[in-house]
Order: structure tokens, then C-alpha cells, then sequence
């Protein structure tokens, strides 16, 4: 019997709830070519604690500023300390700075004032995503500026004229949440709109207008525009159409004349456009052979940039936004670039740049000079970089012949002769994407000898609207026989072990290792589950209240719980876990509000109850996801260890 075991992990949990350059779309979809008969590589091999302490660093998300007003230093966040705190890197020396030290919840930096060095900076109640907003003042001393209880708000960005901020907190309302300025210093709020069913998107630099977004279904959405100078704030659709069609909103221009949003109404994938605000006319702005994931300009309007995704890698391209002409950037190492920020007189970018095996680093671009300045070396010192793994884009057929494009990662010690053991790893969503990038989980994986294929299964985004909306409703179904037939795929190549086959997943990749085991018990030998679905009578019952604006989208996807409990008790590996027979891992977070333990609970009981080998996992202080590095090293050596046992 073939034992193949199926891992699938999110990085978030859409419903509920970011490698080499690919070739022609025959080189894509050839399997790698067989090494020729030789002894194994030797290759040293590093302990999870040595993968995570690499360190990791982002930058502010959204529209929040990055570099601190005199250009000298960057504002990031960062796990250095172990877990997430907000710190400054100056530019010049490297010098890092803390600017908070939690030892308990992750912090993350959201913004550096325009003006002085103070930030904005966010964190939840380990792991229950109930975020607060804090301001840090340049003397270190901290406020609340979203004080209360079970309440949630999020950073949405600055004022054109940069006197004050906005946020959004749903405070009056859990199932929406309301916009307020905040004066930037004082910090006097006033509630700017009350919110009623509608998804917060962008507001002008003016502060003229607010951009709302809303589901109506899975695959159709429209966009809204509020006047705030007029008494009467009635939304006013501006995305009137007919069918299934998608439109989400990238933000204002800088001169705020123009709403920049994305629609998929002219092809399979989200193309930017452009709506005057004056005369209502809707031009094309950027277009690609694939979903242009964001557009934005510079606060003057001079910079465009632009990032599109292309087959699971990030091409981000800066240009010149009058002409087009693309920016002359210095030689940099490979990778994607993401999240460029510019300096207040736009003389410098700075941004991460990741690749497979390097984790992201900070960078600092002189576009006056051409000169490239790297702040930071993510990479913990005692890995050598020549011994980590370079992901491969390739493609499968499925059982009806659907090509599943797929992240794949070889050992340097497999070959022909010394065939490597391997994991099906499945991502969340259901609608995320596996990607390439640094991945210190898949590192470590493969550095013990496992193939990884992170299988993009139809549902997956990045691949057109039709690929993405083929499991509406057909969840733990045509998805599952997509990963089924990795398998497939993986056993047909020579230096896989196709005896030995895992598979493993996360949140919405967890329902599918835990749907595999239940409804194709003879596929896989074992898997890991991490913080997955098992129950979506329930789930689907328990969302949290902050998921209200797209809740219609949720249940058109998943089917209605009201109309649909049937079909949701069918899928549920939990009502079938009888039929599980294969060793299985579950790690679950206590304060998960998208996945509560009690799904993780009862799983584990009901296996064990066949006589099956269970492990179980549970972090006190975690929710959807790992934030403490300690966590990440508990987890990463849990997966290990169950594969040694299970699969060698």
C-alpha cells in the first residue's frame, strides 16, 4: 500500500479569517530532471531553534509611513527579542533601537508620525485578534488610543496635510466598524462615518471622500463612495454591472482627483482602474497577464508602484508616474521586493527583499545615488545559505485533467538512488496561495530530508477568476481529489520515496489533512492538522461578529449553515472520523476565535477512540497562528518528529 501523508498550512483563513523565475508553461509543467546515480550530498543538518532564529522583519502595512521625519532611520517590526516589538534601524550603521518590549504579545509598528518620532503601533490579546492601537510619544511613554473592552480596531491611514490619522474600531457595533480622525497631536477624535454593513476601504488624502467595499457574493463585489462634505452620506455605488464580477479598491490618487480600484470585469484577473471623481469616467490604469495585487503612488504623486503576482512570486515595478518610464534601481540580490516605502522628500525607498533561501532583509535605496544600502542579515549565521533549497513552479493533472500549479522543494540529498520521503502541503483560505519565499517550517523540512509540494488546488487565487471559484460549494470534494492526485504526481517522480508520502496543513490546509485521513483513509499515512476546520456546522455558526461586512460572501462560498447543515455535517471530518485509521498530529492555539479548540478537542478524542496513534499539541498563549518564536521552534520540532516516526 502506498503511504502518503498530506500537510496543508495557512497563513490565514480566508473564509474565516503572503523562487526561481518560472519558465515557458511547458517547462512548468516537466517534471525535474533525474540526477544521475551518485552518493547522497552531505548536508548538515540544523534543528528548528536554528531555522527560527532567523530573525524576521516587516514593515509597516498599508499607508503608514516607514522612514522616522529627519530620513535617518527606518521604522520595523521584528521577532528579534523572540517575539514581535516595534524597532528603529538606523540607515546610516545598522544600529537597531526598540521602541517597545513586550515579552508576552506580538507587537507590530503601524506608523512613524510625519512630523517627530513618535509611532503607532497595534496588538491583540495573545492571539484573539482583538486589536488595540497604542501611541508610543518620542519620550517612550504609551497610550491606548482605542481603549475598551472586546473591541477591535486597525490603523487606515493619514491625512493628505498630515494633521491627523484615521482609525476604524467597532466599538458601537461588533459587526462593523466606524471611521474616526484623530487629531495628530492631542489625538481629539471625531467619528468621520458610522458604518452600516459595508467594508471600510480607503479614504481620500483630502478627506473628502471615503471608498467602501461589498460582498455580495463569493465571486462579485461592488464598490461604494461616500461624499464626507455632504450631510447626507448615502453610499453611492459606482460599480454598477451585471454577473459575477469582482471590484476592490487600491486607494486614492495623491491629488485625491482619482479612486484607483481593482476589477476582474475585462478578463480572468484583477486589472487596475481608474474612476475620476469629477466626471465619473472609468479609464484602464495597469494592466497584466496576471492579478495586479496593488498600485499606489508616492504621497506627491511623482513614484508609481506597482505589484502584480506572477505564477506565486511578487514583480513589483517602480515608475515614473507622469511618463511611465520604469526607475533605474541598482543591482539587487535575487528575490521579491515587497512593501516599498519612501522617505518625505521621496530621495530614498526603503523596502524587504525575500527569496527563497533568504528571509526578508531591509533595504535602502538612494534613487539620487543608485546605491542599494542592506540594514539587517535575517539569516541566522550558523545556516549555510548554500545548503537551503530553491523552490521549483511546477504543474499536475488532476483527475479531470485541471493542471494544479504547485510550490515544489527537493532536497539536495535526494536523487534516483536515495529516494527522499515527502508532504503534501496544503495551504488555508480557502482561496489563499502557497507562494516561494523564505519559509523557515519548509526549510527545516526539507533539511531533514522530506520533498515538500505545496499544492495550489483549484480554489487557490492567483490563477484567474475560473480556477478560483471551481470549489464554491464543492469544498472537501474536487479540492480534496486535487491533493489526492499530488500523490500522483509526487510518485511519478524517481527521486521521491512514493511509498512514503505525507500530508500536512494549516486552518483551511488543516480541514483537508483532516477530510484526507476521513474520506480517502487508504491515500495518506498519516497527517498534521494544524488548527483546522473539523466541524462546519459549528464554524460557520461561530464566526466572529468583525466578519459581519462579508459574512454573505462566507456563506456563499461554504453554503448558508441555515439551509446548507446537511451538506456541512458531509464534508465535516469530524461526523466520519471513525473511518480515520492513520497517525495523526494536532496542534490547536487556546485563544484561536476562527478555529476554537473545542473542533481540535473533539477530533483528537474521537481518533483516539479508534485506537490510533493521536499527538496533540495545544499553545496557551497562541491563536490562529504562531507569534512566539518559542512556539514556532515547539511546532516546527513536533512536525519533524512525527514524520521520523511515521513516514521513516
Amino acid at each position: 500500500m502506498k503511504r502518503i501523508i498530506t500537510i496543508g498550512l495557512v497563513a490565514s483563513l480566508g473564509l474565516l479569517g503572503a523562487c526561481q523565475e518560472a519558465g515557458t508553461q511547458a517547462a512548468k509543467e516537466k517534471a525535474p530532471v533525474t540526477e544521475s546515480k551518485t552518493a547522497p550530498l552531505s548536508v548538515p543538518l540544523y534543528d528548528a531553534k536554528t531555522f527560527f532564529e532567523t530573525t524576521t522583519y516587516a514593515m509597516p502595512a498599508g499607508s503608514g509611513f516607514a522612514f522616522f521625519p529627519d530620513g535617518k532611520s527606518v521604522l520595523v517590526s521584528s521577532d528579534k527579542s523572540g517575539i514581535f516589538n516595534a524597532y528603529a534601524i538606523n540607515i546610516t550603521d545598522s544600529a537597531i533601537t526598540p521602541l517597545t518590549s513586550s515579552m508576552t504579545n506580538a507587537v507590530y509598528a503601524v506608523t512613524v508620525f510625519p512630523t517627530d518620532g513618535r509611532i503607532l503601533y497595534t496588538f491583540d490579546g495573545g492571539g484573539n485578534e482583538l486589536n488595540h492601537v497604542y501611541v508610543r510619544e518620542e519620550d517612550g511613554a504609551t497610550q491606548d488610543l482605542t481603549p475598551g473592552e472586546n473591541l477591535k480596531a486597525q490603523f487606515v491611514g493619514w491625512s493628505g496635510d498630515g494633521t491627523g490619522f484615521y482609525l476604524a474600531s467597532n466599538e458601537r457595533n461588533p459587526s462593523f466598524f466606524d471611521l474616526y480622525r484623530y487629531d495628530r497631536d492631542g489625538y481629539e477624535r471625531t467619528l468621520v462615518y458610522e458604518n452600516t454593513g459595508y467594508q471600510l476601504s480607503a479614504i481620500s488624502p483630502n478627506g473628502n471622500w471615503l471608498a467602501l467595499g461589498k460582498s455580495n457574493t463569493s465571486a462579485d463585489s461592488d464598490i461604494f463612495l461616500v461624499d464626507l462634505r455632504n450631510e447626507d452620506k448615502t453610499p453611492k455605488l459606482i460599480s454598477v454591472h451585471d454577473g459575477d464580477i469582482s471590484y476592490g479598491v487600491y486607494g486614492f490618487s495623491a491629488d485625491s482627483a482619482v479612486l484607483e480600484y481593482s476589477t476582474n470585469e475585462h478578463g480572468e484577473f484583477n486589472q487596475a482602474w481608474s474612476y475620476d471623481l469629477a466626471s465619473g469616467e472609468k479609464s484602464p490604469l495597469v494592466q497584466a497577464d496576471w492579478d495586479v495585487s496593488f498600485t499606489a503612488t508616492s504621497n506627491s504623486g511623482r513614484y508609481r508602484v506597482t505589484g502584480v503576482n506572477a505564477d506565486a512570486r511578487t514583480k513589483v515595478t517602480l515608475t515614473n508616474a507622469q511618463t511611465g518610464e520604469a526607475l533605474a534601481l541598482p543591482d539587487l540580490p535575487p528575490g521579491d521586493i515587497r512593501r516599498i516605502r519612501f522617505s518625505g522628500d521621496e530621495s530614498k525607498i526603503t523596502f524587504l527583499l525575500n527569496a527563497d533561501t533568504s528571509p526578508s532583509n531591509v533595504h535602502v535605496v538612494d534613487l539620487k545615488a543608485g546605491t542599494d544600502s542592506v540594514l539587517t542579515n535575517a539569516l541566522n549565521p550558523a545556516i549555510d545559505q548554500t545548503m537551503l533549497v530553491n523552490s521549483q513552479v511546477v504543474r499536475y493533472a488532476s483527475f479531470d485533467g485541471l493542471k494544479i500549479p504547485s510550490i515544489l522543494y527537493r532536497p539536495k540529498t535526494a536523487s534516483a538512488d536515495h529516494k527522499a520521503p515527502a508532504i503534501v502541503l496544503v495551504h488555508g483560505g480557502p482561496g489563499g496561495q502557497s507562494r516561494t519565499g523564505y519559509n523557515p517550517m519548509v526549510q527545516h523540512l526539507v533539511n531533514h530530508g522530506y520533498v515538500v509540494l505545496a499544492a495550489n488546488n483549484r480554489g487557490s487565487s492567483g490563477y484567474g477568476k475560473t480556477f478560483n471559484h471551481m470549489d464554491d460549494k464543492r469544498h472537501g470534494e474536487v479540492d480534496l481529489q486535487d491533493i489526492v492526485y499530488a500523490r500522483k504526481y509526487l510518485e511519478s517522480l524517481d527521486w521521491v520515496d512514493g511509498d512514503h508520502v505525507a500530508i500536512m496543513g494549516g486552518s483551511y490546509g488543516g480541514y483537508m489533512v483532516a477530510a484526507a485521513l476521513a474520506f480517502e483513509p487508504e491515500v495518506f499515512d498519516a497527517g498534521i492538522d494544524i488548527f483546522g476546520v473539523t466541524n462546519w456546522v459549528r464554524t460557520l455558526k461561530s464566526i466572529p461578529p468583525w466578519w459581519e461586512s462579508f459574512k454573505k460572501s462566507l456563506y456563499d462560498e461554504m453554503g448558508d449553515p441555515a439551509v446548507d447543515e446537511e451538506r456541512h455535517r458531509r464534508i465535516s471530518p469530524l461526523f466520519h472520523a471513525g473511518n480515520i485509521t492513520k497517525p495523526l498530529l494536532v496542534v490547536q492555539g487556546v485563544n484561536d476565535p476562527r478555529v476554537l479548540k473545542v473542533e481540535s478537542d473533539e477530533l483528537v478524542e474521537k481518533v483516539r477512540a479508534n485506537g490510533v496513534m493521536v499527538e496533540y499539541l495545544v499553545f496557551p498563549d497562541e491563536g490562529h497562528g504562531f507569534r512566539s518564536r518559542k512556539n514556532r521552534i515547539s511546532a516546527s520540532e513536533a512536525y519533524v518528529s512525527f514524520l521520523d516516526k511515521t513516514l521513516k
